[in-house]
């Protein structure tokens, strides 16, 4: 079993009960293949368990939602337990089981207490839901239905139309167009078949992050994930995902009756690792990121009225993730309100943030990090993000170090090299959208 250690020094940060520290991430691979990643916090008798896996609906291929349905399905039943009696059993320990399903990634988590006498039975029931789950044809039915419910509920609502339509022409062919809730037509599609088939495909422990953190020694942790290693399926990790090309500007308008109309507005951001990861994040502070002081809301809302919120961020994946700035406005000045956005976005790219701004955006960031791991659940979430992305073992210690030596210069060359105009795609969902 391969093993390594890394200190987390966030001095100043709390953690756990409140009581200040210095966490260890300790790392090691099992026998399956499983990558693990333990941060022992002994504060409070409970510990978290998070299993993720490359099976997001970037993996759905040509049935849109089947990774999300596959996911749902870990909860409603497994091993010898039926979908209630599951859930009968789970809540006989006091343990809490969650699962979901993004593009990249797929994972199912587990909360207990410490103590041997809950955590074994939860243990037991998280591995038979990652493992053996039933894919019973009622429960099947049941998350089919759930899903198409929610289809029906993205019809009615602007906001979720227009990041569909977003991601949709932003990324064209590539398989981070496909809509992680699936669509009206590929739902009809799914089957206990091509779910089964897909779970021992992407669910094997060569495909595995296991993240554990809580009051568990490292002897327990190491157990916990060779258990749980060993009855995954043995397979290879997922292959990696098709590269993305852009395809240039786009503009597309969608009817809605509503007297607002939603605006997105993007383009090709980044991936994780990206050399100019730290730099965009902290200028993206300044753009959009910092709610009410960002440019974008005292540009849009403060000086004119146009909207209640504007915002924008970046969200790195395993490949480029997009850049997104939004707003909502009322249709008489959309046409006002989208300039405005226009503008704003290339002067800022062109000109960058001013030096106070950055400093005033570096302090909101650095002040906000320890929220981000003040808590088993942060803290595994942080873990499992780290697996999965194989990211550097230092990337937490480093975390503000790297904000701190972000400048302005930095800043404007990435932002002059990245935010680019001519790869704009632009969404408007609303009434003034032509029929």
């Amino acid at each position: 079993m391969k093993s390594a250690t890394c200190a987390l020094a966030l001095l100043g940060c709390s953690w756990g009960s409140g009581v200040y520290a210095v966490p260890q991430i300790q790392n090691w691979q099992t026998a399956e293949g499983a990558r693990v990643y333990f941060v022992e916090a002994p504060e409070i008798p409970m510990f978290d368990v998070r299993i993720v896996f490359a099976a997001g609906s970037a993996r759905d291929e040509a049935i849109p939602g089947l990774a999300r349905a596959t996911n749902s399905l870990l909860a409603e039943g497994a091993g010898d337990h039926e979908a209630d009696s599951f859930s009968e059993a789970l809540g006989d320990t006091g343990a809490k089981l969650g699962v979901g399903a993004l593009r990249d990634m797929a994972y199912i988590g587990l909360r207990s207490l410490s103590d041997p006498v809950r955590a074994a039975p939860a243990l037991k029931l998280l591995a038979d839901a990652v493992a053996r789950p039933r894919f019973d044809e009622e429960a099947f039915t049941r998350i089919r239905d759930r899903m198409s419910t929610a289809l029906d509920y993205e019809k009615q609502s602007p906001g979720d139309l227009a990041a569909t339509a977003f991601y949709a022409k932003l990324y064209g062919s590539h398989p981070y167009a496909t809509p992680s809730g699936g669509t009206e037509e590929s739902l009809p599609l799914l089957s206990v078949d091509a779910v089964r088939s897909f779970h021992r495909r992407f669910y094997t422990a060569g495909n595995a992050v296991i993240a554990v953190v809580g009051a568990l020694s490292m002897a327990e942790a190491q157990q916990i994930a060779t258990d749980l290693s060993a009855q995954l399926v043995a397979g290879p990790p997922a292959p990696a995902l098709p590269s993305f090309t852009p395809s240039g500007p786009q503009e597309l308008r969608v009817p809605f009756d509503s007297i607002q109309s939603h605006i997105f507005m993007g383009q090709p951001g980044m991936r994780r690792g990206d050399p100019d990861y730290f730099p965009l994040l902290v200028g993206n502070h300044v753009l959009g990121g910092g709610s009410l002081v960002s440019v974008l809301f005292k540009e849009i809302r403060e000086k004119r009225g146009l909207s209640y919120s504007a915002y924008s961020y970046f969200l790195p994946m395993a490949e480029t993730g997009p850049f997104i700035a939004s707003l909502q406005t009322d249709h008489a000045q959309e046409a006002e309100a989208l300039q405005v956005l226009r503008e704003t976005l290339q002067n800022f790219a062109n000109a960058g943030p001013t030096r106070a701004q950055v400093e005033s955006a570096k302090q909101n960031l650095i002040g906000g990090f320890p929220l981000r791991i003040d808590s088993n659940r942060e803290m595994v979430e942080q873990l499992a993000m780290l697996g999965f992305y194989r990211m550097p073992m230092d990337y937490l210690e480093r975390f503000t170090a790297e904000i701190s030596a972000v400048t302005p210069e930095a800043i404007a060359d990435a932002l002059r090299r990245r935010l680019r105009p001519d790869a704009w795609v632009t969404i408007v969902v609303g009434a003034s959208a032509p029929e």
